[in-house]
């Protein structure tokens, strides 16, 4: 680089320097020989006027002595001519010639001024005077060898200044060049990440204002290094003292970064630049970074194959450099405690229906029986009777919660219209509302295919309905509805009682929540309901929520995908009119 550099400045400067001294050298000639020229012509001119001055017209002894005397002082041939063009007398054999010189002629014609001209090798001057014209003729061979010494000492000057003036560009050319080296080798450790460097220039010229500024930038950058390097030892301390395991992937898929945690999860396997699906060989977390990588997306899933007989939660999140970062959650304790909780209801809750069962078909076989009991003997056993029924339910649905919860619940879609699914799981709810005050009503409805598990489905009607019923009897109807939402049909089960508050509506979901917990024992509910609905809704890939504002009843919506091309399979109920049911 500072070879390169040093050569184009040299070079630029014996340019600059030969084409100055030629131009200089070509000028300077011009105007030498110029002004040899006029002043041998203006010399000349005098001389020729001088003898025009002292010649006598018919004294030709003393015309050719005047001759030669002035041809020897001025160096010149000198002829005198008479008015007519004829020779007088000359210094020159060669001008008693009878023809008559340009300059004669001239001067003849106009005797005021002197005439001269250049032609062979000689300047011509022609003055007319005291009755006759004088002409001097100046050979040219003088100025010409004048001019020759001169062109050879312009030369050999413009050689020798030529030289100094390329060994002093020489000089500043590599003075330059050692500086712009410095600012090249200062660059180069700065890009291969050695922000200490400094060209350390002094105040001369632009180049050390350049030196300065990248002095000062290198200095914000080693300090700005230093708080990135702070930052990154601390993000990185903080990330390898969580629980999670983390693992970031650049835009390839490529591991760029990994926590302390995530390299003990798989130790050896997980390298930095090493594609991820060598290092990680489970599927989910595989489609979950996949998913964050390609539609820039949160993502989350369950893995179980990334250690034995361990189960993580995974979460992967799209980074702004166009990679993507996975968290993984060891919930192995959290699956196996409520694995447990699971079993442990549904086997108590499996237990407890037998005598449950026998309690009440007793009590109702007393409660039959034609003998007499007391008074207070009925009331006791219509206690037992409503309590006993009301255990049993909260059995069915704790049994319902723990299937619809656990991993091996599945359900079987079919293809089906939210018309049909909606009516059908009217007219089999029908019976419910007899016993009541309230209306259940059909409203807007879509013929939009869905894949519906259907005996599910009223399932989830059914306790969304029962709900309604339950909560919203000020309202006196229960309207069921569906309509097609961007890809999904959205069900909805809406009453119009009392409505349900702001603070709740987040949790109305969860298992055993209730809302009002006097009102809801009062009506029988087990808070497990809308769990369950919860529960199959998600299992169908849809989602559930309510809106409601005090005084304005309550709406409980789900959605469920919509399916374009499959044959529709009418439900198992006749799906006929759209009639309300009533009390």
């Amino acid at each position: 680089m500072t070879g390169r550099v040093f050569t184009k400045l040299l070079l630029a400067f014996v340019l600059v320097l030969s084409i100055s001294a030629a131009i200089l050298d070509f000028t300077l000639r011009g105007i030498v020989e110029h002004s040899l020229r006029a002043e041998a012509a203006q010399s000349l001119v005098g001389k020729a006027r001088l003898l025009a001055s002292e010649a006598r017209l018919g004294d030709s002894a003393q015309l050719h002595q005047a001759a030669d005397r002035g041809a020897f002082d001025a160096g010149a041939q000198v002829t005198f001519y008479s008015r007519d063009g004829a020779v007088l007398a000359s210094s020159s054999p060669a001008d008693s010639l009878n023809t008559i010189p340009d300059e004669v002629r001239a001067a003849l014609a106009d005797p005021r001024d002197a005439r001269q001209s250049e032609r062979d090798g000689m300047l011509y001057v022609a003055v007319a005077g005291n009755g006759l014209v004088v002409r001097l003729a100046y050979p040219l061979t003088s100025i010409r060898d004048t001019m020759h010494v001169l062109r050879r000492d312009l030369l050999l000057a413009s050689l020798l200044a030529t030289g100094l003036a390329t060994l002093l560009a020489a000089f500043f050319a590599h003075r330059a060049a050692q500086r712009l080296g410095r600012i090249v080798t200062f660059a180069g450790r700065i890009s291969a990440g050695d922000f200490k460097a400094r060209i350390e220039e002094g105040n001369l010229d632009e180049i050390s204002e350049v030196a300065h500024a990248l002095d000062s930038t290198a200095a914000r950058l080693e300090a700005s290094f230093h708080a990135q390097e702070t930052k990154q030892r601390e993000l990185a301390a903080l990330l390898d003292s969580m629980q999670e395991g983390v693992i970031a992937v650049d835009a390839g898929g490529r591991i760029s970064w990994s926590n302390a945690v995530m390299q003990r999860i798989a130790p050896g396997a997980v390298r930095q630049g090493q594609a991820l699906v060598h290092a990680v060989r489970d599927p989910e977390v595989l489609a979950c970074v996949q998913a964050a990588l390609e539609n820039r997306e949160l993502r989350s899933g369950k893995a179980t194959s990334v250690v034995p007989a361990r189960i993580f939660e995974v979460n992967a999140a799209p980074t702004p450099g166009g990679g993507a970062v996975a968290v993984l959650h060891d919930v192995t304790e959290i699956e196996r405690a409520e694995k447990t909780r699971r079993d442990f209801v549904a086997n108590v809750s499996h237990e407890l229906r037998t005598p449950l069962t026998s309690i009440s078909g007793y009590v109702e076989t007393l409660l039959e029986d034609t003998m007499e009991l007391p008074t207070h003997a009925r009331e006791f056993m219509a206690i037992i009777l409503r309590n006993a029924s009301r255990m049993n339910r909260l059995t069915e649905d704790l049994l319902a919660l723990a299937s619809v919860e656990s991993g091996d619940y599945k359900v079987k879609p079919r293809p089906v219209t939210a018309a049909a699914l909606m009516q059908d799981a009217i007219d089999s709810l029908t019976g419910m509302v007899l016993d009541s005050d309230v209306t259940l009503e059909a409203g807007h409805t879509t013929n939009a295919v869905v894949l519906a598990d259907e005996d599910a489905l009223t399932q989830v009607f059914g306790n969304l309905i029962e709900n309604a019923m339950k909560y919203g009897k000020g309202g006196k109807s229960v309207v069921v509805g569906a309509r097609e939402v961007e890809g999904f049909v959205e069900f909805s089960v809406q009453d119009f009682g009392p409505g349900i508050g702001s603070e709740h509506l987040s949790r109305i979901f969860e298992r055993f929540y209730r809302v009002d917990k006097a009102r809801s024992r009062d009506s029988g509910g087990t808070g497990l309901g809308l769990a369950i609905a919860k529960h199959i809704v998600l299992a169908h890939g849809g989602g559930i929520r309510v809106e409601s504002e005090l005084g304005s009843g309550a709406t409980f919506l789900f959605t469920l995908p919509v399916v374009n091309s499959s044959p529709v399979v009418q439900p198992a109920h006749d799906a006929g009119k759209a009639a309300p049911a009533t009390a």
